[in-house]
């Protein structure tokens, strides 16, 4: 095993290694993250060992059989994990396969090492050939042992030490753990209400945010004389206590933003997105389905992490009522990778740059009911449909997403429209409406009535329609769309979604196992009996 892989293995963090980084926080007088602290420890580690091994094998030499040794003389043996021994005599060997030689007797600094007689022998000054032979006695001991460095034991086990080096930070009582950095409790800055209240003054007259903390302190005149590094840890962590301000930058960046001035569908999940998760039998989905869904990227679907790949260039998915409605996407598996994250902020900002014309949009993406927001004006401008297909790719820029779809000059085209009833449900009737953007022909849908068909979604919220008897309604006038009276199992996706939020998988799944639905085919259904 490679010494740095069996260092990086024993690897753990004792209560002087906080003593340590704390120690080297307050000497600094600077705010450090996990990731420098880690390296540092690491350093000193080394050191402390280089230091304790130079001193064992000061004066020591390599065992070379070729060289001569006397008595009294300190002897390492690589052979033996570099174990120390003294030599304690010498006397002509006696073997004419080797010629003149000598041998020493040693007594290792070992008990394990040695026989009973408490020596053991070894040939010197041998002129014949010898693998040790070969050992460079001008070599660096210590380097020659233990060949450890900080990058060699990083590259080997990066992740798991600087997560045992976050833990074990975790556990001080007199640290703090703010915007990804470490600070001594004792040495914070105080930011009084006063700073606070200027603080949310220069939010207010920028709209709100979001803005850096540092340009912040410098629009209400700083906190002191104390270095701007602390100084923007200490706003930091007076402002995650105060519920008036919310940290919304992205992995790596802090942000901050009034509450009272985000979006209300970023500070509460609107309705038509939420999804009360629903029990069923995967086992019964055919591959077919299963492929459907994939295809759908819907946010809740159950799909393998294992099988989403690690680098994502483009995400194409097609676009659903809910998600049209909202000027939202979701927060899939796939799409996930590209919109950015951060590890404890709920929601954050970023902006979508328009792959049609380069326009900007603010936009947050919202971690826990996954999705993000701020895609409506994008929709209304360039007239997507419902089933529209609609792809996210990373700008190269942080913090920025670029949306984009492929259009067409547009053309008139027959779709399913939404007709809401009186009775607060849905009808379908075909429709020729203008159409200029690729679009899933099992998912595309138009709304005239906006009103009505959000009507009939708090109708559907109201009743707690069950999926069953939500299929039950839709199929029928679903069917007379086509000659064959059936209806796919996508475009049964696509209009469950108008009245209750829900995966496929659930839905397919009450299509299989229900003896109300009768599938013909294709992933084509209708209704038992019909």
């Amino acid at each position: 095993m490679k010494p740095s892989l069996r260092w990086a293995r024993n690897f753990s963090v004792e209560k002087q290694d906080i003593e340590y980084l704390t120690n080297l926080l307050l000497e600094r007088e600077t705010p450090l993250d996990t990731e420098t602290l880690a390296r540092a420890l690491i350093q000193e580690r080394i050191n402390k060992e280089a230091a304790v091994l130079r001193e064992r094998y000061e004066g020591a030499r390599l065992y070379n059989p070729s060289l001569t040794y006397a008595v009294g003389q300190r002897v390492i043996f690589t052979e033996f994990d570099y174990a120390t021994a003294v030599v304690q005599n010498t006397r002509i060997g006696n073997n004419t396969d080797y010629g003149e030689f000598t041998v020493i007797g040693v007594k290792f600094d070992s008990d394990d090492l040695n026989t009973a007689r408490k020596l053991r022998e070894f040939a010197s000054a041998l002129t014949a050939s010898h693998a040790l032979s070969e050992t460079d006695e001008q070599a660096d001991t210590f380097l020659t042992m233990t060949d450890l460095d900080l990058e060699s034991i990083m590259e080997v086990a990066h992740d798991e030490i600087v997560e045992k080096v976050a833990n074990g930070l975790k556990s001080s009582a007199d640290l703090i753990h703010m915007a990804r950095k470490w600070f001594p409790r004792d040495l914070l800055m105080d930011a009084n209400i006063g700073h606070l209240n200027l603080a949310e003054a220069v939010l207010d007259i920028a709209g709100g945010g979001p803005m850096q903390t540092s340009e912040m302190i410098e629009q209400i005149g700083g906190l002191g004389k104390a270095p701007l590094e602390l100084q923007i840890f200490s706003l930091n962590y007076a402002l995650n206590k105060d519920s008036r301000f919310d940290e919304v930058g992205p992995s790596g960046e802090v942000l901050w933003h009034l509450t009272r001035l985000e979006p209300q569908d970023v500070q509460q999940t609107p309705p038509m997105l939420r999804y009360t998760p629903i029990d069923y039998d995967r086992s019964i989905l055919s591959a077919a389905l299963l492929a459907l869904e994939s295809e759908i990227e819907d946010e809740h679907s159950a799909i393998d992490p294992a099988k989403v790949p690690q680098e994502i260039g483009t995400v194409t998915i097609p676009l659903t009522y809910p998600h049209r409605r909202l000027g939202t996407l979701p927060l899939s598996q796939h799409t996930s990778a590209i919109f950015p994250t951060a590890r404890q902020t709920p929601r954050v900002w970023f902006t979508l740059v328009d792959g049609q014309d380069g326009e900007e949009y603010p936009a947050w993406a919202v971690r826990k009911d996954r999705y993000v927001f701020g895609l409506g004006k994008f929709y209304r401008k360039h007239k997507l449909p419902i089933g529209a297909y609609v792809s996210v790719e990373k700008s190269g820029e942080p913090g920025k997403v670029i949306v984009n779809f492929r259009g067409y000059k547009p053309r008139t085209e027959w779709i399913r429209l939404i007709v809401p009833k009186q009775d607060g449900g849905i009808t379908f009737e075909n429709q020729k409406r203008a159409i200029g953007a690729e679009y899933d022909e099992l998912m595309i849908l138009g709304a005239d009535d906006l009103a009505g068909v959000d009507a009939a979604f708090q109708t559907a919220q109201h009743k707690k329609s069950s999926l069953a008897s939500i299929l039950r309604n839709l199929i029928p006038p679903l069917g007379a769309l086509t000659p064959q009276g059936t209806v796919h199992a996508k475009t049964l996706y696509s209009t469950v979604n108008i009245l209750r939020r829900c995966p496929p998988g659930p839905i397919f799944a009450t299509l299989a196992a229900n003896p109300d639905f009768q599938n013909v085919g294709g992933d084509y259904w209708k209704l038992s009996g019909d």
